[in-house]
């Protein structure tokens, strides 16, 4: 079986506040947000967890700050010598708009997502207003349901909660199993001591938390998908 190594790529940036991360918790603390690509290297396919933003501002020395390098999408590629067209899969982590904006440009790239999510996507309730449903019209989709393998040594995880479809991604690596989740949420979520804290954005608190359990339970290496560390790591595992 292949093992991968993640390449976790910044592709933008918003500012929030640390409660829509951990319900009930960390309300009035503002933070940043990255919005990841993950480029998975290891296998025959280049394949791509989430692609981002397509837009986006980031004020004047925060990524100095924060220490992080936030690229538009075709410069981040270009870290590892690949450009749109040569992706052969995405997989998403949810269709959120900040998840899916640049899909188009990867002509050739089949997409895979939960039926699930894929359903509620394009129908999706007035109450969860990040839903885009023109962002997939370019792109040819596959849908799965439930755990399933997508490649060798890559598969994904279903953990609602979140998004209807959520599903965390499974990455074979030298160092175990790492997990990409397929719910927003940072280092908090996953305090080193007491319960885990589920997402303060969701539609289902119940399920959003069972998600985040089982994420933790699974992970030999856990990437929560809007943590500032990750992208503080040009490799995982190092």
């Amino acid at each position: 079986m292949p093992e991968y190594v993640i390449h976790p790529l910044v592709v933008g940036l918003n500012e929030t506040d640390q409660g829509v991360m951990t319900y009930l918790k960390g309300y009035g603390k503002r933070i940043y947000l990255p919005i990841y690509v993950f480029y998975l290297e290891g296998g025959p396919e280049k394949i791509l967890v989430d692609t981002g933003l397509e837009q986006f501002m980031v004020p004047p020395g925060v990524a100095e700050e924060l220490g992080l390098e936030i690229l538009e999408f075709e410069d981040a590629l270009a870290k590892y010598d690949l450009q749109p067209e040569d992706i052969d899969i995405i997989i998403h982590t949810h269709l959120h708009n900040d998840h899916c904006e640049n899909d188009y440009k990867c002509t050739n790239a089949r997409v895979f997502v939960q039926k699930k999510e894929l359903e509620f996507f394009r129908n999706p309730h007035p109450i969860d207003h990040r839903y885009f449903p023109d962002l997939l019209d370019d792109v040819e989709v596959v849908t799965v349901e439930g755990d399933q393998e997508i490649v060798p040594g890559i598969s994904v995880m279903l953990t609602p909660g979140h998004t209807p479809g959520g599903q965390s991604v499974v990455v074979s690596t030298k160092k175990g199993r790492a997990v990409i989740t397929g719910f927003c949420c940072n280092d908090q979520n996953f305090p080193a001591s007491g319960p885990i804290v589920p997402p303060g954005v969701h539609l289902d608190l119940i399920e959003a938390y069972d998600s985040v359990q089982r994420v933790k339970e699974a992970a030999d290496i856990l990437i929560p998908l809007h943590d500032l560390s990750v992208g503080r790591r040009d490799s995982i595992p190092e």
